[in-house]
């Protein structure tokens, strides 16, 4: 078990039966990003925001410096001139993330010509490559979009993770690794989801740019 998930289960004891999932997760999410995946988020309400949250830490510096790499930083300097050392000097280290819920335009054109349902599908089908994972965040377990998602995934060929509270609801069964965190009321869900996606970027961190 990758040390961060260990401390996750110190300091939130709570949280110590799905830390094997935290850590199951966190080798499918590394195992994409090595092989040149992305991760792509989706969920409504408070975990849209999360998706948001999550997309923050993983695509700039979270806990600890990401410098670029040298053959970047190379052919930044060729090719910008000054710019190019304030680009090399101000870039940092990002893993592919891409939340699925920051597009109102195109969601609102789904919904109004297709159907709300398909908002994340219809995103998962046009993004979406084999060896790229979804990441599906409902306290309920039963977020119709979001299962329409998972569907759309699996068709794909794409892995599947969810956050979730103790039920898991419909969305369970259909993903890869479900991480039900020990809580049944929408606020305990959300606020137990906090602490095991911010051990995951960390983790994801660690491993990236150690």
């Amino acid at each position: 078990m990758h040390p961060v998930i260990s401390q996750l289960g110190q300091k939130h004891p709570k949280l110590a039966p799905v830390l094997p999932d935290v850590d199951r997760a966190l080798d499918v999410i590394a195992g994409s990003f090595r092989g040149g995946g992305k991760l792509l988020l989706c969920g409504n309400g408070g975990s849209a925001s999360d998706c948001d949250h999550i997309v923050g830490e993983l695509m700039k510096a979270f806990l600890r410096p990401r410098p670029i790499t040298s053959a970047l930083r190379t052919a930044l300097l060729t090719q910008a001139g000054d710019d190019g050392t304030f680009l090399a000097d101000a870039l940092q280290g990002g893993l592919p993330a891409v939340s699925l819920t920051g597009h109102p335009a195109l969601a609102l054109a789904i919904a109004n010509d297709i159907h709300a349902d398909i908002v994340f599908a219809q995103q998962v089908q046009a993004l979406g490559r084999p060896g790229d994972v979804v990441l599906g965040i409902s306290t309920s377990g039963n977020a119709r979009n979001v299962i329409n998602a998972f569907h759309t995934a699996r068709a794909l060929g794409l892995r599947t993770v969810l956050l979730t509270g103790s039920s898991g609801g419909k969305l369970a069964p259909l993903a890869d690794v479900a991480i039900r965190v020990p809580a049944t009321t929408v606020v305990d869900i959300q606020e137990l989801h906090l602490p095991v996606y911010h051990a995951l970027c960390a983790a994801l961190e660690d491993l990236f740019f150690a």
